[in-house]
């Protein structure tokens, strides 16, 4: 993103923060970028009155004041995108953040690859048609996925030029098509959805390899999450499991307004990890936009766009990917300072009155889609919230609420019970989950939909008859109700708690889920039988449930054979109960 050396023809007159006004003589037009003074620092259009041009600027301002030179760009706030992406870290603007040393210097601007060369092999020859959003040729090396060069939106028709196999610069031409210049690295504007042929189409289930998610509360390939809890509730940790071992072929992680300890963490994890799918690094098919506590404030602002728009362009790839931004009250956060600095009218808790249309517009962007190349490709976005003090009713957990299809709730009593993932099954929905339970029936587990129901009810009923134990004991119920209190306890610790510590543990596949259910399900039935037999529920509940509470953690992440054998087990053990 480098700055155009134009001849001045703008100066500062106000500096407030990140709000710059400038005085233009030349016309300008909303979004369009904007470098200021003699650093150049990057800036966006945000207002215009006039002759009087409103910019919010994505660094540090202190040294910026009036009569400094404005430099029109030309053109919005856009992102150099190419194969110098995957494993590689950028701030907000995708400006690669390794090798800057301790400090960034204000106005940097190289973009990813920019400094070496790529492997370009053509996969289509001269005088071949050639449609948006087809192949033109594939870049070795990028990455453990398949990084190709597309025919760009807009454009089309006889390939005029295609250059031979080699080694090549990131801005260089390797294709000419109707006239059309083609790059390896591909300009697109952060705020403005990539074009599409069509969107929706057959649901595909997105595996996060996490039990309670996996069962209660799926989310679709192409799907929108979000994920509020107060602090302590685990929302990080969930976040990174996720991304570590989900089934998206690549990874958009933005650590937008978090700790950067935190975010130095999340690095040092990703660059350590195999990856489960190659063999290699799991950092190598993960791209991090980190944009930390301590960097500019509209830097954050920007840089959730500017995730969308990295996961838009391996999608047209036909690529699934998963965008996690942590977390979006950050980013809201961001809206609301710059509104009070340019006097927009605040609505509730000071946030601006746009904040709905601005959290829609950013999850809208997800989606399963056909590309412009006849490829099914996908966006899921997962949105970690924030809520100040935990307060699930404030404006930012409220709207999101409204636009996203899931909602994993964490819950702080069952993190401070140790209980984790945190994940209230009572707090959280899942809008698709009918729709998925279809498609897993079909794709061979006509069980599913069935088991998710019935661990739901076992689950609700056991929260109902836990208010009733703390009012008068677990003895003055009914021992069919004890029974179903006893089956909440097993579902909780057998099935839904999970350790990211464990390497058996840490992910769990769908055969190990299924099992790990039927095996619950199959001791409670044995229970309820030996109640209605005439043994008293409290024999019944001092039974050792060793062999299925601990199953989750005493077999592999696949071994469904394992769960079998100790559920076989413990139905012997209760056998022996009379």
């Amino acid at each position: 993103m480098g700055a155009v050396k134009a001849k001045v023809s703008s100066s500062v007159l106000r500096v407030a923060g990140p709000l710059v006004e400038v005085a233009y003589t030349e016309g300008a037009a909303m979004h369009d970028l904007v470098f200021l003074g003699d650093a150049r620092l990057p800036g966006e259009v945000v207002a215009i009155s006039g002759d009087i041009v409103t910019v919010q600027v994505y660094e540090y301002t202190g040294g910026l004041a009036p009569g400094d030179p404005a430099y029109p760009g030309g053109r919005p706030l856009s992102a150099l995108l190419g194969p110098g992406l995957l494993g590689g870290i950028f701030d907000g603007l995708l400006r690669p953040l390794a090798g800057a040393g301790d400090r960034l210097v204000p106005g940097a601007a190289q973009a990813a690859g920019q400094d070496r060369s790529w492997s370009f092999v053509p996969r289509v020859k001269e005088g071949a048609r050639a449609s948006a959003g087809e192949e033109l040729g594939e870049v070795l090396g990028a990455g453990p996925v398949r990084v190709r060069v597309l025919v760009p939106p807009g454009a089309g028709g006889v390939v005029e030029r295609i250059a031979d196999a080699g080694d090549y610069p990131q801005d260089a031409v390797v294709a000419v098509v109707d006239g059309t210049d083609v790059r390896i690295g591909a300009t697109w504007p952060v705020r403005r959805p990539r074009p599409v042929r069509e969107r929706g189409g057959e649901p595909q289930v997105l595996s996060t390899g996490q039990r309670v998610i996996d069962l209660l509360f799926p989310v679709a390939h192409g799907g929108t999450v979000a994920v509020p809890g107060g602090f302590g509730t685990g929302k990080t940790v969930l976040l990174q499991q996720i991304a570590k071992w989900c089934d998206a072929d690549v990874i958009v992680y933005v650590g937008c307004g978090e700790r950067g300890n935190e975010m130095a963490d999340v690095i040092a994890e990703f660059s350590a990890l195999e990856d489960p799918r190659t063999g290699g690094r799991l950092a190598d098919r993960t791209v991090t936009v980190a944009n930390t506590s301590n960097m500019p404030m509209m830097a954050r602002e920007a840089s959730i766009h500017t995730g969308a728009t990295v996961a838009e362009y391996f999608r047209d790839m036909g690529l699934d990917v998963v965008v996690i931004a942590d977390s979006t009250s950050r980013w809201a956060e961001a809206l609301r300072e710059f509104a009070s600095r340019t006097g927009e009218l605040p609505a509730e808790e000071g946030y601006p009155a746009s904040l709905a249309s601005a959290i829609a517009a950013f999850y809208e962007r997800a989606g399963a889609v056909t590309t412009l190349g006849g490829e099914r490709g996908s966006v899921t976005v997962i949105g970690a919230v924030s809520p100040p003090g935990g307060d699930m009713t404030e404006p930012v957990t409220a709207h999101t609420e409204r636009f996203v299809r899931c909602l994993w709730s964490l819950d702080r009593d069952l993190a401070y019970a140790r209980h984790y993932p945190a994940l209230s099954w009572s707090g959280s929905f899942s809008r698709d989950a009918a729709t998925l339970g279809v498609r897993q029936a079909a794709a061979g587990d006509p069980a599913w939909p069935a088991r998710r129901a019935r661990v739901a009810a076992l689950l609700a009923e056991a929260d109902r008859l836990a208010d009733l134990v703390d009012l008068i004991g677990i003895t003055a119920l009914p021992d069919q109700e004890r029974v179903s209190v006893l089956a909440g306890r097993l579902l909780r610790e057998g099935v839904l708690q999970q350790s990211a510590l464990s390497d058996r543990d840490a992910y769990c596949g769908a055969d190990k889920t299924a099992a790990l259910v039927d095996a619950v399900l199959a001791v409670v039935d044995r229970c309820r039988e030996l109640v209605d037999s005439g043994v008293p529920a409290t024999v019944v509940e001092e039974t050792d449930f060793e062999p299925v509470l601990r199953a989750r953690e005493a077999v592999g992440p696949h071994d469904a054979g394992g769960v079998a054998a100790r559920r076989d087990a413990m139905l012997a053990r209760l056998r022996e109960v009379r």
